[in-house]
């Protein structure tokens, strides 16, 4: 497949970053590019599908892209409504003045060029011309996996955190008894899943793209982050670590038995 609709994706990716800054100094809230970031990838996969053959097989990837990044988009939308600004914007403005203007690269230049890189591994699994095959149903079977997890932990956190009885407390139910941060494990099982849908497809290098989500979530944006100042936030977060795998889902330790065993640390 050319590579052409992978340029004409980054072109819409970055409008679309433009339009969603002007709409963040209406609001003063740069905070609303997290919903827009699953998004940037539905574009980019519709102008994929649009050139390609638009078989059942394309059309698939294409549905499921869009499961994943509607639901994404809606469940951060409604989180973060009428909320301030998130504090990790917050820093960032604080260092970067004016933001107003440094705000449409560091932020949505930054986040549309990220979406643009990611996506190859779609440009070549939805321009494939071939059947559903073997290596295409372990695919579909670790994206279900991935969709579940990230979706059912991110409601059961959304859940424990409108219960004010809650504030202040540590989730280690559900899924988040078995991993600190399900949601990026599946988030993570989610890209792999479209790795293998393009391996056969695509040239070896696109390997990079689900290595750099994986990277983001662990080191980045992710885990690493959340657990910056959890710790001093909520005490009994240090309990939790003791006991609970950061990334990857196992079964709890026994209190006070260490975190030695992990099998990702999140630093």
């Amino acid at each position: 497949m050319s590579i052409t609709p992978w340029f004409t994706a980054l072109a819409v990716m970055l409008c679309l970053g433009f339009l969603t800054w002007l709409l963040s100094l209406k609001l003063k809230d740069v905070g609303i590019v997290d919903s827009l970031w699953s998004l940037m990838f539905l574009a980019g996969a519709g102008i994929y599908l649009y050139e390609s053959a638009m078989d059942t097989r394309a059309w698939l990837l294409f549905a499921l892209i869009a499961v994943w990044a509607l639901r994404l988009s809606i469940f951060l939308t409604v989180r973060n409504w009428g909320e301030e600004e998130d504090s990790r914007y917050q820093v960032i403005r604080g260092n970067n003045e004016p933001f107003w203007i440094k705000s449409l690269y560091i932020v949505f230049g930054l986040q549309a060029a990220l979406a643009w890189f990611i996506s190859i591994p779609l440009l070549y699994a939805i321009g494939a011309t071939t059947t559903i095959g073997l290596l295409d149903t372990v695919a579909i079977g670790l994206w279900l996996i991935g969709f579940f997890f990230e979706a059912v932990s991110d409601q059961q956190l959304y859940r424990f955190k409108s219960d004010p009885s809650n504030v202040g407390k540590v989730l280690d139910t559900g899924l988040w008894r078995y991993t600190r941060h399900p949601n990026y494990f599946g988030e993570s099982l989610i890209w792999w899943a479209y790795y293998l849908f393009a391996a056969p497809h695509g040239p070896w290098w696109i390997i990079v793209a689900p290595i750099l989500m994986t990277v983001l979530l662990l080191k980045v944006s992710g885990v690493a982050m959340m657990e910056k100042t959890i710790s001093t936030r909520r005490p009994e977060y240090a309990d939790y670590i003791d006991r609970t795998n950061a990334f990857l889902p196992g079964i709890p330790r026994a209190k006070g038995t260490g975190n030695d065993n992990e099998e990702l640390k999140a630093s």
